[in-house]
């Protein structure tokens, strides 16, 4: 498997871990110095850290699932690289994402022996204000992607 199916591979984890709701496998993805910026803005640093934030969210609320379309993935270096992504979330037990929740994820991702790891996951409102098309369109696309996810 070539680095940029590697790379895609371990976005794919994350969301995977998101969606099972497990905080374990999904800060187990980060590097030591790893860093996660959520939706709402928060931060965490280090796979312990992650692990604390995400904890408690899973055992006490059924997260929405994430779907989503890669967009881009650029290597800075042959150990560094940037994938970019669009997403949405369906809550669960339901089949239409949820608009509002729609966003931009982008993480870079830095191969350390043999391994690919999260250096930093954000996680971006897509509001588009005053722009509701674009909102519209993110979520037909995501919509149409979904169909082959959930």
């Amino acid at each position: 498997m070539d680095d940029r199916n590697v790379v895609q591979s371990v976005y794919q984890q994350l969301l995977m871990t998101w969606n099972d709701q497990n905080a374990r496998g999904m800060a187990d993805l980060f590097a030591e110095e790893g860093e996660m910026i959520g939706f709402d803005g928060s931060q965490a640093i280090g796979p312990e850290e992650i692990f604390a934030h995400l904890d408690p969210i899973f055992k006490d609320h059924p997260t929405a699932q994430f779907v989503s379309i890669v967009k881009d993935v650029t290597f800075l270096t042959s150990e560094t690289a940037v994938l970019r992504a669009s997403a949405g979330m369906v809550p669960r037990g339901q089949t239409e994402i949820n608009a509002s929740a729609n966003a931009h994820q982008t993480l870079i991702l830095v191969q350390r022996a043999d391994h690919w790891r999260i250096h930093l996951f954000q996680n971006t409102p897509a509001q588009f204000h005053g722009r509701p098309e674009l909102v519209e369109q993110m979520t037909a696309e995501l919509n149409a992607a979904s169909t082959n996810s959930l």
